[in-house]
């Protein structure tokens, strides 16, 4: 499917962009620095919109209202001018209730696609927090999470201030299942992506400082109890690399496995995720430490000692809190015994090197 993404180059964009092409889809690109041309050309060919371009730190209050409600209405009048009943999903947000000019422009926004006819979604996010945003510009969670990375002081106002917060990869997930969906009709109210998570900012600093503490401790993995800190954690791992390092994201039929975090001095962590009753592993390294921490379903981790044959079986669940060690010479694997997708951290000594990777085949029955 051919599908346009106003804002690209911003942080919901790039993410929202990478997810499309990662599932197979055509993506057309546009942002504020390209030329209209491009604009009337990807609508005469494009089969949905994302549009998430929109103005929140103008210089003046002006611009609010040329950003995000003057840009929307060139919009339409460009699908109008196609010919082109095009789907659209819109991002605005919870500040489209309150009284300024950024909630009152996207307010303005929101009023002019219900009032074109064409099949329109209107999604109000929340504070949206996740990998690679910018910080110390309009994001607490990616100021917080660049600066006690990197060892700078963070400011709290009112540390009992609660904000309510989604996840970058939820919002795209919600975007992806309304364009892959067969209905094309539209949706007559506002709507909200799922789930939303309510942290207070002293809260929010705390687990921030626990993560530091962890990753650079021995133990290299902290212990997640909801999954609302998972995803503070993968959020916190993309200000705390090593600079240069290339993260990786890998999926086949089995689930998935991303890079989170990369350090020539403490190793790498990353994601694994596995499908119900699927085994991943089967092999050994010579020299390399890992570690395995479950933080979403059940599974059973087996390990067999290549020179004495003896054997290891453990299974784990988050409400162990038990941290998996697996030591040189001892093959091992990990299974998914649970319904449900599981999710498990995974630390290792050594960034992975595809010249000398320290990696052999060998099954552990």
């Amino acid at each position: 499917m051919n599908v346009l993404v106003t804002g690209s180059s911003g942080f919901i964009g790039k993410h929202m962009v990478t997810i499309l092409k990662r599932r197979g889809h055509n993506v057309f690109s546009y942002d504020i620095n390209d030329v209209e041309d491009d604009l009337v050309d990807y609508i005469s060919k494009t089969d949905y919109i994302v549009h998430l371009a929109g103005i929140n730190r103008p210089l003046t209050k002006e611009e609010f209202y040329d950003g995000n409600t003057n840009f929307t209405k060139h919009l339409v009048d460009l699908i109008k001018t196609s010919k082109r009943n095009i789907p659209l999903i819109m991002s605005s947000s919870i500040q489209a209730e309150l009284d300024n000019d950024y909630g009152i422009s996207k307010k303005l926004a929101e009023d002019y696609l219900f009032s074109s006819l064409l099949p329109v979604y209107v999604y109000r996010l929340y504070n949206v927090f996740g990998s690679y945003c910018r910080p110390n510009y309009n994001s607490v969670v990616a100021t917080f999470c660049y600066n006690i990375a990197h060892d700078l002081p963070i400011s709290i106002s009112d540390e009992n201030k609660v904000i309510t917060f989604n996840y970058v990869d939820d919002v795209c997930q919600s975007f992806i299942s309304v364009i892959e969906s067969e209905n094309r009709s539209g949706s007559h109210e506002i709507l909200y992506v799922e789930p939303t998570y309510k942290c207070s900012l002293k809260e929010l600093a705390r687990l921030l400082y626990y993560f530091k503490e962890e990753i650079v401790s021995d133990r290299h993995l902290p212990l997640i109890h909801s999954d609302f800190e998972l995803k503070l954690f993968k959020t916190f791992c993309s200000y705390f690399s090593d600079k240069g390092y290339t993260f990786n994201f890998a999926s086949d039929n089995r689930g998935s496995f991303e890079e989170l975090f990369k350090s020539k001095k403490y190793g790498q962590i990353s994601e694994n995720i596995s499908f119900p009753n699927i085994t991943k592993g089967g092999h050994y390294h010579t020299r390399k430490l890992e570690i395995f921490y479950v933080v979403k379903g059940k599974c059973t981790i087996r390990q067999r000692n290549i020179i004495t044959n003896e054997i290891n079986y453990q299974t784990v669940e988050p409400s162990s809190y038990e941290l998996v060690n697996i030591l040189p010479n001892w093959t091992h694997d990990i299974t998914n015994i649970s319904n449900d997708n599981s999710v498990t951290l995974m630390w290792i000594s050594e960034i992975y090197d595809d010249k000398d990777p320290d990696t052999f085949k060998e099954d552990v029955k």
